[in-house]
Protein backbone atom coordinates (compact mmCIF):
# COMPACT_ATOMS: atom_id res chain seq x y z
CA UNK A 1 0.00 0.00 0.00
CA UNK A 2 2.82 2.42 0.78
CA UNK A 3 5.76 3.32 -1.43
CA UNK A 4 7.52 5.48 1.15
CA UNK A 5 7.22 7.43 4.36
CA UNK A 6 9.06 10.72 4.85
CA UNK A 7 9.55 12.63 8.10
CA UNK A 8 11.14 15.99 8.71
CA UNK A 9 14.19 16.67 10.83
CA UNK A 10 16.04 19.78 11.88
CA UNK A 11 19.19 17.72 12.63
CA UNK A 12 19.88 15.00 10.05
CA UNK A 13 22.91 13.63 11.95
CA UNK A 14 20.90 13.21 15.19
CA UNK A 15 18.19 11.48 13.16
CA UNK A 16 20.80 9.30 11.45
CA UNK A 17 22.20 8.16 14.83
CA UNK A 18 18.68 7.36 16.05
CA UNK A 19 17.37 5.58 12.93
CA UNK A 20 20.60 3.67 12.20
CA UNK A 21 20.34 2.20 15.72
CA UNK A 22 16.60 1.53 15.85
CA UNK A 23 16.29 0.13 12.34
CA UNK A 24 19.39 -2.06 12.84
CA UNK A 25 17.57 -3.57 15.85
CA UNK A 26 14.84 -4.64 13.38
CA UNK A 27 17.33 -6.04 10.84
CA UNK A 28 17.69 -2.94 8.67
CA UNK A 29 20.79 -1.37 7.15
CA UNK A 30 22.35 2.01 7.86
CA UNK A 31 20.85 4.99 6.08
CA UNK A 32 22.39 6.55 2.99
CA UNK A 33 22.46 10.28 2.23
CA UNK A 34 21.55 11.44 -1.26
CA UNK A 35 23.11 14.55 -2.90
CA UNK A 36 20.25 16.69 -1.50
CA UNK A 37 21.04 15.67 2.08
CA UNK A 38 18.04 13.38 2.50
CA UNK A 39 18.59 10.20 4.51
CA UNK A 40 17.20 7.01 2.91
CA UNK A 41 16.47 3.62 4.47
CA UNK A 42 15.36 0.85 2.11
CA UNK A 43 13.83 -2.52 2.96
CA UNK A 44 11.56 -4.95 1.12
CA UNK A 45 10.76 -2.43 -1.61
CA UNK A 46 9.74 0.33 0.80
CA UNK A 47 11.55 3.56 1.61
CA UNK A 48 11.76 5.51 4.86
CA UNK A 49 13.18 8.98 4.28
CA UNK A 50 14.35 11.70 6.69
CA UNK A 51 14.77 15.21 5.30
CA UNK A 52 14.99 18.85 6.22
CA UNK A 53 11.73 20.48 5.07
CA UNK A 54 11.92 21.66 1.46
CA UNK A 55 10.15 24.93 2.31
CA UNK A 56 12.90 25.90 4.78
CA UNK A 57 10.52 26.08 7.75
CA UNK A 58 11.38 24.09 10.89
CA UNK A 59 10.43 20.42 10.95
CA UNK A 60 7.65 19.45 13.34
CA UNK A 61 5.90 16.20 14.16
CA UNK A 62 2.34 15.30 13.26
CA UNK A 63 -0.09 15.62 16.16
CA UNK A 64 -1.98 12.32 16.27
CA UNK A 65 0.34 10.66 13.75
CA UNK A 66 2.31 7.47 14.41
CA UNK A 67 4.68 5.57 12.14
CA UNK A 68 4.73 1.83 12.82
CA UNK A 69 7.68 -0.46 12.15
CA UNK A 70 7.17 -4.23 11.99
CA UNK A 71 9.06 -6.27 14.57
CA UNK A 72 9.59 -10.03 14.23
CA UNK A 73 9.19 -10.69 17.97
CA UNK A 74 8.60 -8.95 21.30
CA UNK A 75 12.36 -9.17 21.85
CA UNK A 76 13.01 -7.31 18.59
CA UNK A 77 10.54 -4.58 19.64
CA UNK A 78 12.34 -4.32 23.00
CA UNK A 79 15.74 -4.10 21.23
CA UNK A 80 14.33 -1.37 18.95
CA UNK A 81 13.06 0.55 21.99
CA UNK A 82 16.36 0.21 23.88
CA UNK A 83 18.37 1.27 20.81
CA UNK A 84 16.14 4.32 20.41
CA UNK A 85 16.50 5.39 24.04
CA UNK A 86 20.28 4.99 23.78
CA UNK A 87 20.39 7.00 20.54
CA UNK A 88 18.53 10.19 21.33
CA UNK A 89 14.91 9.01 21.40
CA UNK A 90 12.45 9.43 24.26
CA UNK A 91 9.89 7.01 25.63
CA UNK A 92 6.22 7.84 25.17
CA UNK A 93 2.90 6.10 25.78
CA UNK A 94 3.04 3.08 28.09
CA UNK A 95 6.15 0.90 28.52
CA UNK A 96 6.62 -1.80 25.85
CA UNK A 97 4.18 -4.65 26.27
CA UNK A 98 1.10 -6.52 25.09
CA UNK A 99 -2.03 -4.51 24.35
CA UNK A 100 -5.36 -6.23 23.78
CA UNK A 101 -7.40 -4.92 20.88
CA UNK A 102 -10.17 -5.75 18.46
CA UNK A 103 -7.59 -7.05 15.95
CA UNK A 104 -5.95 -9.40 18.48
CA UNK A 105 -3.10 -8.95 20.90
CA UNK A 106 -0.24 -6.71 19.84
CA UNK A 107 3.16 -6.20 21.42
CA UNK A 108 3.84 -2.46 21.12
CA UNK A 109 6.81 -0.25 21.97
CA UNK A 110 6.59 3.54 21.48
CA UNK A 111 9.26 6.23 21.08
CA UNK A 112 9.64 9.76 19.84
CA UNK A 113 12.61 10.36 17.56
CA UNK A 114 14.93 13.37 18.09
CA UNK A 115 12.57 15.56 15.98
CA UNK A 116 9.50 14.52 18.01
CA UNK A 117 7.95 12.10 15.50
CA UNK A 118 5.96 9.36 17.24
CA UNK A 119 7.06 5.84 16.32
CA UNK A 120 5.97 2.34 17.24
CA UNK A 121 7.52 -1.10 16.87
CA UNK A 122 4.73 -3.66 16.61
CA UNK A 123 4.62 -7.43 16.79
CA UNK A 124 1.33 -9.23 16.18
CA UNK A 125 1.00 -11.92 18.89
CA UNK A 126 -0.08 -15.39 17.71
CA UNK A 127 -3.74 -16.17 18.37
Amino acid sequence: MFSHIMVGSNDIEASRTFYDATLAALGGSAGKLDPSGRLFYMNNGGRFIVTKPIDGAPACHANGGTIGFAAESPEAADAWHAAGLASGGTACENPPGVREGSFGNLYLAYLRDPAGNKLCAMYRMPA
